[in-house]
């Protein structure tokens, strides 16, 4: 494999990577990397068949119609279940907080909107969080590969003490929640503002 080749290898593979669970289409691919079809097709092949070779890889490509998207191979099940049901006895991590703080003032919102203002991976905290009763899925957006939208649960409101939605700390002044270039920084301090009003009660 020619150095060329292994380079658009690895963009096609950093763009299944990012699409999480949704995966991506076809088209999507070609629209990004400029990439034509048929040489998509070859290199989504192509990992294809690296990911079942390789038995040190976790990695299978799966392919549904014309999207494809990265999973965990069968034989990982026990190990990646109990990586979800160990968190449930501990707190919730600062990088979880962050990405349900993003989802309470945002939603609903998809996960690529939620990595944006991160500015990182967020599938595998969605995952915990959906596990914990804190998120849930409601429906999808009406745009290309139909991404799931997620939203907080009655739970989440029990887990704050909160009431209803309406009840959230206000975002400082001048901001507006929709803004796409706000980070997860500034939604978490504003919900761990409740926590420690409420400790100094």
């Amino acid at each position: 494999m020619t150095k060329t080749q292994a380079s658009n290898l690895a963009q096609v593979e950093g763009l299944l990577f990012i699409s999480g669970d949704e995966g991506i289409t076809l088209g999507d691919l070609a629209k990004i990397t400029g990439f034509m079809k048929p040489a998509l097709r070859r290199m989504l092949a192509d990992l294809q068949t690296k990911y079942a070779q390789d038995q040190d890889s976790a990695l299978i490509l799966l392919q549904s119609a014309d999207t494809y998207r990265l999973a965990t191979k069968q034989e990982l099940a026990p190990v990646i279940k109990h990586f979800f049901e160990v968190p449930l006895t501990v707190p919730l991590t600062t990088a979880l907080l962050e990405t349900l703080a993003i989802i309470a003032y945002r939603q609903p919102i998809t996960r690529l909107e939620i990595d944006s203002i991160r500015g990182v991976q967020s599938s595998g905290g969605i995952q915990k969080l959906m596990v914990r009763g804190l998120i849930d899925t409601k429906g999808r957006l009406d745009a290309p590969g139909r991404p799931f939208l997620y939203v907080t649960t009655d739970n989440f409101l029990d887990y704050f003490g909160l009431g209803s939605l309406d009840e959230l700390p206000a975002l400082p002044e001048q901001v507006d929640a929709d803004d796409p270039g706000l980070s997860g920084d500034l939604f978490l301090a504003a919900l761990q503002s409740r926590e420690r009003h409420e400790e100094e009660k």
